[in-house]
């Protein structure tokens, strides 16, 4: 399998490139150059596996030229190994209600599916080479500590991580500055998520500087996570249809920066027998208001009870554009040119049209992520952290439809115990933290500030 750039300038490249690669040298992002389509008897095989099986079965014909199925045995073995459910990625009844809890890694978010994973690969990798790594990524609030869990302590890699300062939840931060290897770096930015995702784009676009310091990346402009969450979709079908080819479903995701919704795209383009894919949003609903409308805009974004989403700018969002305009790298770069200078971008009807025959999309209030979390609450004892509280309002006429579980209530639990009057018992990762030491830089949000920083810490080290 070879990788290719959403704007033309990266051409054949392999995989082991493209995970180091991070985002594409000509600023767009990488894709592989064709799907691997899988057949009936395929899918009804893979129905019967478990979680680790099925991960080496999906992610075989993406990486196969570049690892061993022995290397990939190995990774998926010692990525999982780590999850405290037996399922990984267990389906559960809440109710009437399908979840798939994807929140049972070492930070109790779906983000450690495929950080655990992407650490483990950086360290293959690397050993192979003999490099260093110096990963650099925005959070806001899972991608972080996920990440940092993933390479803490590796030799080969130094980490740093941008969050909005004082606009995560606070185990969300907790989990990130109480990680305390030599090999960590936390900084709180003055400003948005959507500021650090533009100082980390400045940096990789920064040739120079991206070669001579080694930059990789681990936010879901990586290919390699977008992959390894694409098992999760075959493994959720494979539990609720038993292995019926015949039985399509739906899936709800809780999506900010389109990079979940994404790889629910990948399974059905590979063969997955989906329904829709239900795109949630909080009030930063730039993907909900393209879905309905064919304008992409940017707005302000608004802090909310469900921080993970606070998003305008969606990373991921020109993957999608790129099959969307029938593959075409140049509508691609025009669409992009003229959302960097105006802050909108439109299609036309017909692919509107085109767009909303596989994607349902609703914006979700505050006021109705709280009432979901306490009608769910109600109903069957279940209680569903924010983010995934606005996939299932969002599901609501979609009774069939799979919902996303992105992350345990008890990361939330102020919004949890407004909701309901209680918080969640937390999982024994999220246990003490509020406790422990701490260590974190707030800095200007700006890429020359960052850079700096990024410089300086390393020359002394």
């Amino acid at each position: 399998m070879r990788y290719i750039s959403t704007r033309g300038g990266v051409q054949s490249v392999t995989f082991s490139q493209a995970v180091m690669m991070g985002l594409a040298t000509d600023g767009g992002l990488l894709l592989p150059e064709s799907f691997p389509a899988i057949d009936d008897t395929t899918l009804q095989r893979w129905a019967t596996l478990g979680f680790k099986e099925l991960a080496i079965e999906v992610m075989w014909p993406y990486v196969g030229e570049d690892i061993s199925r022995e290397e990939l045995t190995d990774l998926v073995e010692r990525s999982y190994a780590t999850f405290d459910h037996p399922e990984v990625t267990p389906v559960v009844e809440a109710g009437d209600r399908r979840i798939l809890e994807l929140f049972h890694g070492p930070t109790a978010a779906f983000k450690d599916v495929a950080l655990q994973f992407l650490g483990n690969l950086f360290e293959l990798l690397l050993e192979r080479s003999g490099g260093h790594l110096n990963i650099l990524g925005a959070t806001s609030g899972d991608t972080g500590s996920a990440a940092i869990y993933g390479v803490r302590g590796q030799e080969r890699i130094d980490i740093f991580i941008l969050h909005p300062h004082k606009r995560v939840s606070p185990i969300q931060e907790r989990q990130m500055t109480t990680v305390l290897d030599k090999n960590v770096h936390n900084i709180a930015i003055q400003g948005t998520f959507d500021d650090g995702q533009r100082i980390v784009k400045e940096l990789f676009n920064d040739l120079a500087f991206k070669d001579e310091y080694s930059l990789g990346a681990v936010n879901s402009i990586n290919w390699a996570r977008i992959l390894a969450q694409v098992v999760y979709y075959f493994y959720a079908w494979g539990r609720v249809t038993g292995g019926d080819v015949q039985q399509q479903v739906s899936f709800s995701v809780p999506t900010g920066n389109f990079g979940d919704i994404f790889a629910g795209y990948v399974a059905k383009r590979m063969g997955l027998p989906v329904q829709r894919l239900i795109l949630a949003t909080n009030r930063n609903d730039i993907l909900s208001r393209f879905v309905n409308t064919g304008v992409y805009q940017l707005g302000d974004v608004q802090p909310t009870i469900s921080p993970s989403m606070d998003i305008q700018i969606s990373s991921n969002f020109e993957r999608y554009l790129y099959f969307l305009m029938d593959e075409s790298s140049e509508q691609v770069k025009t669409l992009m040119a003229e959302m960097a200078t105006s802050g909108k971008l439109s299609v036309s009807e017909e692919k509107r049209r085109e767009v909303e025959s596989l994607f349902f999309a609703a914006a979700v209030s505050e006021e109705e992520t709280q009432a979901q979390i306490a009608e769910t609450f109600r109903t069957s004892g279940y209680i569903l952290d924010p983010h995934t509280a606005v996939g299932v309002k969002a599901a609501e006429n979609f009774p069939e439809a799979i919902c996303l579980a992105t992350a345990h209530p008890a990361k939330f639990g102020d919004a949890v115990k407004e909701a309901i009057g209680q918080e969640a018992e937390p999982p024994a990762s999220l246990q003490g933290l509020m406790e422990k030491e701490t260590r974190c830089e707030v800095l200007e949000a700006g890429a020359e500030v960052i850079q700096n920083f990024m410089k300086t810490t390393l020359v002394d080290k």
